[in-house]
């Protein structure tokens, strides 16, 4: 089944419950299928994860957008981005927020992300390739933090490098079975939110 991004917004997006604004006009401005190889790229639109090589995906647009939006970003924040994949949930965030910090353990998916991210003139996307369970505290603390694949527990590191009053999203559990959870840190304690069931590729603590 194909579709296009107008149908995708209104019918995978405001009728599904997204609501913020400016995360809809990031949807509108950024091409998903710039971040996929030419035979998938008439599926771009699509409400469903699609291969990006390596074992990896791109998340489905509904996905990307409700993280997005759970995680009430503002145009001040500093985000990490566990999980850099395609770019594409990395383009979305760049439209909305100062700056983006993003860690792709394959080198390959890391260089192809960032070609495609610099054709777009982004400049406020900083990439770093590197074990993303162990965040990048040069530039630590960061006001949100957005986890693209799946754990069976919060990697102490990103604890450690969130803000005060800042916002950890991603998908907890065993490799079939994932919860998204929404952690606040507040006084160097986590409060969770469960969001419900969802499936993500692992996260490799390597």
């Amino acid at each position: 089944m194909k579709s296009n991004k107008k149908t995708m917004i209104n019918e995978q997006l405001i009728k599904r419950g997204i609501h913020d604004q400016k995360l809809i006009d990031a949807f509108k401005k950024v091409p998903r299928e710039a971040f996929l190889e030419d035979d998938l790229k008439q599926y771009a639109y699509v409400d469903s994860p699609l291969t990006i090589g390596n074992n990896q995906t791109i998340s489905q647009p509904y996905m990307v957008a409700y993280m997005s939006e759970a995680l009430d970003l503002k145009n001040t924040d500093k985000v990490l981005e566990i999980g850099t994949g395609s770019g594409y949930q990395t383009a979305i965030l760049a439209e909305l927020v100062n700056e983006v910090y993003t860690i792709e353990r394959i080198k390959n998916l890391s260089d192809k992300a960032q070609t495609v991210l610099h054709s777009m003139n982004y400049d406020n996307i900083h990439f770093i390739i590197g074990n993303g369970t162990k965040g990048y505290k040069d530039v630590a603390p960061y006001d949100k933090t957005i986890v693209t694949a799946a754990a069976t527990d919060v990697p102490h590191a990103l604890f450690n490098q969130l803000a005060n009053n800042g916002k950890l999203i991603m998908p907890v559990g065993e490799r079939f079975i994932q919860d998204l959870m929404l952690y606040e840190k507040k006084d160097d304690t986590l409060y969770k939110s469960n969001l419900g069931g969802c499936r993500f590729v692992p996260l490799i603590n390597h």
